[in-house]
């Protein structure tokens, strides 16, 4: 081993008793214990977050059934170097019995092209495919290749996992060979920071041994650690399904009123670069659909938020999308309006729409009164109430209601206003 390899590098796992995590995966007769061993030799796709071993799973794979290893990254390679890789290893199997694991890293970059390049040598098993991918492969893989393969989910380490990581790091001699002493509360950054990710950890340790040697101490203190290391990276890929996870985390987080997890996944995006415009818009979807009249100045806040957003830029506009975060997610909730309209909108798609009544037809043009548009029409304002009884709906859907006002915040005065208004409207 490179003594001055990366501290990750280093400690990667030589065996599967050194792999941390994953005993779903790993355990007795468990799928990817039985592929490492050389009895399930089927190809597979790792789906995981960064640092949770897809890679040394790859290389365990390699290493346990004596086979040929070749990496490539989907970053870098192309069809040409998959197809130059397919055809070595078919002339290797043929010639000298030797077979080949192809670990491909990140493989939800490959084109569908890309991908379909490595089926034929999937199938005849020509090589066996090891992919990792930090995407749901139901989205981003092709679905010829996902029938092919063994998908398995690696889930994030845990604090324990990740502390045990760090500590077998700082006495082996492949690492910090107890050089350092890591004191408890430094020890307890690095596991916050690593988020169940080995290498983000590692990585953080390394650099704060790197600053202990360079003033000459021997102690890896909580500040030592902070200095080197200032905040931990946000897991989050705005083209994946990180993306679609977060914000619908977002979402329902406002939805059941908890304002301090939205702050937090509000945060995760705004860190990550997310676009702002985006989240304005998704506040202002929110509003209607889980707010609506139970406080109409959601929508207000929602959109002036937008509209912040698009005239100060970002960070500042972080502040304007906080507040209506907290607005909405403190606000009373009502679904009402969006139930309301998608009521109306299937009468509509299923065929219940009718003829609209001749009262309220269109009566400015020539010949309207001859067809007896706008005849018989009652002007509201002429009664005192401002409402009067009239036919507004087609005769198909006189009675239908779409609107329930539920009885939470300013709704509740609509729950008892609405059911006057039909009242007075149907029967006079």
């Amino acid at each position: 081993m490179d003594p001055h390899a990366p501290l990750a590098v280093r400690m990667r796992p030589r065996s599967l008793d050194e792999v941390v995590g994953q005993r779903h995966l790993l355990g007795p007769g468990a799928p990817l214990r039985r592929l490492v061993e050389g009895a399930a030799p089927a190809s597979v796709l790792l789906y995981g977050p960064p640092g949770t071993g897809k890679t040394t799973l790859a290389n365990l794979v390699s290493t346990a059934t004596g086979r040929r290893f070749v990496a490539l990254s989907a970053l870098s390679a192309g069809v040409k170097e998959v197809r130059g890789v397919i055809e070595e290893a078919r002339r290797r199997r043929a010639y000298q019995a030797e077979d080949t694991v192809l670990f491909i890293d990140e493989v939800h970059r490959f084109s569908r092209t890309q991908q379909d390049a490595l089926l034929g040598a999937v199938e005849d098993r020509t090589v066996l495919l090891v992919a990792a991918t930090t995407e749901n492969p139901s989205f981003s893989v092709v679905s010829p290749l996902l029938s092919r393969s063994l998908v398995l989910q690696l889930h994030p380490l845990t604090d324990d996992d990740v502390r045990g990581l760090v500590r077998r790091a700082a006495a082996d001699e492949r690492g910090l060979a107890g050089r350092f002493i890591l004191a408890e509360d430094a020890e307890d950054h690095v596991v916050r920071l690593a988020g169940g990710d080995a290498r983000r950890a590692l990585t953080a340790l390394e650099a704060a041994a790197d600053a202990a040697a360079a003033k000459g101490g021997d102690t890896i203190d909580l500040t030592t650690v902070e200095s080197t290391v200032d905040k931990a990276a946000v897991r989050y890929d705005r083209d994946g399904d990180q993306h679609y996870d977060v914000i619908s985390a977002f979402i329902k987080s406002i939805r059941g009123s908890d304002v301090d997890a939205a702050l937090h996944y509000l945060a995760r995006m705004i860190e990550a670069g997310e676009d702002p415009r985006f989240l304005a818009r998704r506040l202002v979807v929110h509003a209607s659909e889980d707010i609506g009249m139970a406080d109409p100045t959601a929508l207000q806040a929602a959109v002036t938020a937008a509209h912040a957003v698009q005239f100060i830029g970002m960070p500042e506009g972080r502040l304007a999308l906080a507040q209506a975060t907290v607005h909405l997610a403190t606000a009373p909730k009502s679904n009402a309006v969006i139930a309301g309209i998608d009521a109306a909108l299937a009468d509509v798609r299923a065929g219940r729409i009718g003829t609209v009544p001749p009262h309220l037809r269109d009566g400015h043009y020539a010949g309207a009164a001859r067809l007896g548009n706008a005849q018989g029409y009652r002007y509201p304002h002429d009664v005192p109430e401002g409402v009067l009884a009239q036919q507004y709906p087609p005769d198909e859907l006189v009675g239908r209601d779409y609107y329930h006002p539920t009885q939470r915040g300013a709704e509740r005065t609509l729950a008892e206003r609405v059911p006057r208004l039909r009242r007075t409207l149907r029967d006079g």
